[in-house]
């Protein structure tokens, strides 16, 4: 990727709104619960899984977290009522972490409680490395009183080697996947040949503990090493999932379902979208690049543009045949 792509990238902020919301056609589902379902209905139809995320992180107060919540029940309860194939993913800071650990367990809690009655599962997605004690904790004291709930891991963490071997012998139900958030050399590793190896050494550990994980990559050299261990320790297909994300890496995610993969697709949803799109292209210099060239191109008469939403929001080529692996 090139000196301009990461330029790019730290001049986001100043990128049109629009621009990006052109951009995340692909990777949201829409602004609303019915557009999530859809999405999930498409995804079901092609033998995929889902989760489902309501956007937003960012909160202020009491009243904020406990709509939040009330809004993850709306899904829970929308998912039970279509019989779709889906689960959800929840962010702690969404639900309150930031303003009081115990509200934001009493939030969750909350959602966990309608899930379990819904026989369905609960995930806690892992943010930035200021959340990562917080989140542990929470989700262990959730075990206590639930089963259907289970955690992220960021295998770039220097921390995760320790916090994997502890929660695996509690028998935590896992998502592994390599990290996106930007944090300092002390805190997370920086070579991706390190990051590669230490997933290795994670999902290991995970699966010969007997431990349920969710492998969430659209590296195909972890897919492949993931493949490899569940059948070197005789893990059976119904003990673990590949995760991918919505819009990213589709042709891969077709090979492993063909080839009778649980395989399970992360679908967001809803109005606070702009601050996720922006972290997709942040953690993707190269397709910021992309975009933003496109946008030049767009900016000449006789360029290719890219797609409006009379064109079904659809992006032109090259956009459209990029494939990247975060």
């Amino acid at each position: 990727m090139s000196f301009l792509d990461h330029l790019i990238v730290r001049t986001l902020p100043l990128v049109p709104k629009p621009v990006v919301g052109r951009f995340s056609r692909r990777y949201i589902a829409g602004p609303t619960l019915e557009d999530a379902m859809r999405v999930v209905r498409e995804l079901n139809a092609q033998g995929a899984m889902a989760t489902i995320d309501v956007l937003g992180e960012e909160i202020e107060n009491r009243e904020q977290a406990i709509a939040y919540a009330s809004q993850y029940i709306s899904v829970l309860d929308e998912i039970a009522r279509l019989r779709v194939d889906s689960n959800i993913s929840v962010k702690p800071t969404a639900l309150g972490l930031k303003l009081d650990r115990d509200l934001c367990h009493e939030q969750i809690a909350r959602v966990v409680a309608r899930a379990r009655d819904l026989e369905s599962f609960v995930r806690l997605d892992m943010e930035d490395s200021s959340c990562t004690s917080d989140t542990i904790e929470i989700h262990n004291r959730l075990k206590r009183d639930f089963t259907n709930v289970g955690l992220a891991i960021q295998a770039y963490l220097r921390r995760s080697w320790p916090d994997v071997r502890s929660l695996a012998a509690a028998g935590a139900n896992f998502r592994l996947c390599k990290g996106i958030y930007v944090e300092p050399r002390r805190i997370a590793f920086k070579d991706p040949l390190i990051i590669r190896k230490n997933y290795r050494r994670l999902l290991e550990e995970m699966l010969s503990r007997g431990c349920y994980v969710g492998i969430a990559t659209h590296d195909e050299s972890l897919v492949w090493e993931g493949i490899r261990l569940t059948e070197t320790l005789g893990i059976p297909r119904d003990r673990f999932e590949f995760q991918m994300l919505l819009g990213v890496e589709e042709e891969l995610r077709r090979i492993l379902i063909d080839a009778g993969y649980r395989l399970r697709v992360y679908v967001p949803y809803g109005k606070e979208w702009y601050a996720y799109s922006v972290r997709r292209l942040k953690e993707n210099p190269a397709l910021a690049g992309q975009v933003f060239r496109s946008l030049v191109r767009g900016l000449v008469p006789g360029q290719a543009r890219i797609g409006s939403a009379a064109e079904g929001g659809r992006h032109e080529a090259p956009i459209d045949k990029i494939v990247r692996r975060p």
